[in-house]
């Protein structure tokens, strides 16, 4: 069990769950922007229709509390704030990208309009602004959590920590995203509550479901890190990089 990070350590998995992490967050942003999810299902009279990204976003906070659990919070703010500057360059590349003129083939197939229904989401200054607080929010608050539960559990019931952590963190992203998106005009007041809804189930009940993998990823990584850490008196803030 390590309860200090004073020493500076290299692992081997670390940087390869760092770039799945951001993979995972970039692809699911691309998603969220290209389309909307109707599986005609509904709660009561609000349909349960998401954007495509809540299909891959929960992982990133499986991938969240995995670092946090095994790592400690100083490196999961690390990965956090890597995750955060690589999505802003994704989204001032998309920009570029739309402002670059087209060639006249792809303009007659697909075109202007196409490129930007599709990904303006990606560069569109709403969406973009609504992603980045959300993830800084949600992401940091789900690390916390876990990171402060692990202490108080004494390191058991990681079912308990990864869950509520989870109820926290997507709580927070949830609300904030689909708010600041809402206001900014990216979607629309009566997709509110049924964005609202059906995001939060659908994450909190992807980190239920993936509950005995999240066991098995944390153990073995454990055993080959030879790393279990404890924030006993660790200062949790955002604002650092170190």
């Amino acid at each position: 069990m390590s309860v200090s990070q004073n020493e500076e350590r290299s692992y081997r998995y670390l940087d390869l769950v760092m770039a799945l992490f951001v993979t995972v967050l970039i692809v699911s942003n691309i998603a969220s922007s290209a389309k909307i999810v109707d599986w005609g299902l509904s709660i009561g009279n609000i349909p349960l229709a998401f954007d495509a990204g809540t299909l891959l976003f929960p992982i990133s906070y499986i991938f969240g509390d995995v670092l946090t659990e095994v790592y400690g919070f100083r490196r999961s703010r690390r990965v956090i704030w890597t995750g955060f500057a690589m999505l802003a360059l994704s989204a001032f590349i998309f920009w570029v990208v739309r402002n670059l003129p087209g060639e006249a083939t792809w303009q007659e197939y697909a075109g202007q309009s196409a490129y930007d229904a599709i990904l303006g989401g990606m560069f569109s200054g709403g969406i973009v602004l609504a992603s980045l607080i959300a993830y800084l929010a949600g992401e940091f608050s789900n690390s916390i959590v876990l990171a402060r539960m692990k202490v108080l559990t004494q390191g058991r019931f990681l079912w308990m920590r990864t869950i509520g952590s989870t109820l926290v963190g997507e709580g927070v992203d949830t609300l904030v995203f689909i708010l600041v998106a809402s206001l900014t005009g990216v979607f629309p007041w009566s997709l509110f509550g049924t964005l609202m809804l059906t995001n939060y189930l659908f994450k909190v009940g992807v980190e239920v479901v993936m509950t005995p993998l999240t066991y098995q990823i944390v153990n073995a990584l454990k055993r080959a890190e030879r790393e279990d850490y404890y924030d006993v008196h660790t200062r949790f803030t955002p604002f650092a990089l170190s």
